[in-house]
């Protein structure tokens, strides 16, 4: 892989991994569901007016808008605003791989290999000591919503898997269009939002949160991200998404003084575990087994 790729690949993480801190303080001054159809409307206009509809028939970017932005970050953001720690969350999240693992092989009859089976047993013992250690300390409602966000990113996953190949850049435009209204239809609903002439500008914290979200993170990365799997074979690519939760376990330290109790240390380093063992597991095994194959 090119330097400048693999720089752009570094790029990618840490912006991925900043942008639990921008939700943190995004959801500190105004609802989770209004700030995530917030950052689809800003992220869709105005890239709609300058970039193609997808050559792809309409369901496709209408159901990943909705799964992706409305469901899966709805479900992320609320979780984040309720009470789990961002850096936690930029870990727990992660738990996407293996969800997308087990749809892929119900929906598509994938085979699971052992080495992916490890890694998601391995993690899941993270989970389940991270859910310990929270239970200990406080509610476990965000922490479920964080694992429900990670299941609806895998659904999500599968929709971007079976769907026809496409441009990136006008896909993330316009399947950005299909999140904000659900979302503001659920705030209005569920957190008393009620649209009309504000009767205050948004503090600037509001609006940094928001530009982040909506155009280096949803426009910049996911296109970016698209571009190197396009580029590379998957196996080179995926490895830079375990920088993401560094970024975020870092970026919350330094910008929320986040401490972690000892149960969720070990459920992280478990995670990372078995993460690690699902992008590399395979290739060292092969590695291990022509090593020692070798006649002497």
């Amino acid at each position: 892989m090119p330097i400048g790729h693999i720089l752009l690949a570094v790029s990618v993480a840490a912006i991925y991994g900043l942008a639990f801190v921008a939700i943190r303080i995004g959801v500190d001054k105004i609802p989770p569901l209004l700030l995530t159809g917030y950052r689809y409307f800003f992220a869709a206009l105005p890239l709609v007016f300058f970039v193609p509809v997808p050559k792809i028939a309409w369901r496709w970017p209408i159901a990943f808008g909705l799964m992706q932005g409305a469901v899966m970050f709805g479900l992320l953001f609320m979780s984040i605003a309720f009470g789990l720690p961002p850096g936690l969350a930029s870990v727990v999240v992660q738990m996407q791989v293996f969800f997308t693992i087990v749809f892929a092989a119900i929906f598509m009859k994938e085979s699971v290999r052992p080495m992916q089976a490890l890694g998601a047993m391995t993690a899941l013992v993270g989970i389940v000591a991270i859910g310990v250690g929270r239970a200990n300390i406080a509610p476990i409602l965000p922490f479920v919503l964080c694992i429900a966000a990670a299941a609806a990113w895998g659904i999500a996953n599968m929709i971007a898997k079976i769907m026809p190949p496409t441009e990136p850049l006008s896909f993330v435009a316009w399947s950005s269009l299909a999140a904000p209204l659900p979302l503001f239809l659920a705030s209005m609903a569920l957190e008393g939002t009620r649209f009309g002439l504000p009767d205050q500008m948004p503090s600037l914290p509001v609006i940094g949160s928001i530009a982040f979200l909506a155009w280096p993170t949803t426009v910049y990365a996911f296109t970016a991200w698209v571009f190197l799997l396009r580029s590379h074979s998957a196996a080179k690519v995926t490895p830079f998404a375990l920088l993401i939760p560094v970024f975020g376990l870092s970026g919350a330290a330094i910008a929320f003084g986040e401490e972690l109790d000892p149960l969720s240390i070990v459920g992280i380093v478990l995670i990372f575990t078995g993460l690690s063992i699902n992008v590399f597991g395979e290739r060292t095994g092969r590695r291990l087994r022509l090593l020692f194959g070798r006649p002497g």
